[in-house]
């Protein structure tokens, strides 16, 4: 994947979006800033609407209304813009994860919260959640840096899976990370195909998303045991 949420009371920090060792420098003066910015916004359109395999720096440059020499002041490839677009991105595409449920918090209110949130970012996101999953086909230190965010969130997930254990809401006998790597990857798969692969419609109607919601949320409580969800 991948909402944004405070990281307080957990101390593991999520990997960021892309990597960070081929950025430059950010530009020091007040132009070289916005025709930095007018790029990777550029990029970002080209990349969604191309896909990252047919973009070409020019087509790039040429959105951005800046020529095509410029374009290398800041970046050396389509690697590099990619990197600084998902960076960008990041903060509205990250997702805490189910996270730690409080004693007086109700279960599956968190749970259902926790979904909402990444499915609203999924979708508003969906066009670079898209390019995401091909790029990481082709660019092996994307697709590391993807395992990492996707480890880091499912971990996140198995402790919670582990308090709610702990406390008796949740199936003690089931492996809380084996669990949470299923329960984490149907939200993701479920996210990818009604976003970006537009499936799971009928007669070209929009999935509900209320209906998404509430389904992946249940199927969550259910495999749980949820107290009155089994």
């Amino acid at each position: 994947m991948d909402t944004t949420a405070p990281e307080e009371n957990d101390s593991e920090k999520v990997p960021p979006m892309a990597p960070l060792s081929p950025l430059r420098e950010p530009p020091t003066t007040k132009r070289g800033a916005r025709t930095r910015a007018a790029l990777v916004q550029a990029a970002r359109k080209v990349f969604e609407r191309d896909g990252y395999l047919d973009t070409r720096l020019v087509d790039i440059a040429k959105e951005a209304r800046c020529a095509t020499g410029s374009f290398y002041t800041y970046f050396a490839n389509k690697e590099e813009v990619l990197a600084a677009v998902l960076l960008e991105a990041q903060e509205d595409m990250l997702h805490p994860g189910m996270g730690r449920v409080q004693g007086t918090d109700d279960p599956y209110a968190v749970l259902e919260a926790s979904n909402r949130a990444y499915l609203e970012a999924y979708k508003r996101n969906a066009k670079l959640m898209g390019l995401l999953e091909q790029v990481a086909q082709v660019e092996p230190v994307f697709r590391e840096f993807r395992s990492q965010r996707s480890d880091a969130f499912v971990r996140r997930n198995a402790r919670g899976i582990a308090d709610l254990q702990a406390r008796g809401v949740a199936d003690r006998e089931i492996d809380p990370m084996m669990a949470s790597h299923a329960l984490s990857g149907m939200v993701s798969l479920m996210a990818y195909k009604a976003f970006v692969l537009g499936e799971g419609r009928a007669e070209d109607t929009p999935v509900d998303f209320e209906e998404l919601v509430s389904t992946v949320t249940r199927l969550w409580a259910n495999a749980l045991r949820f107290p009155g969800h089994h």
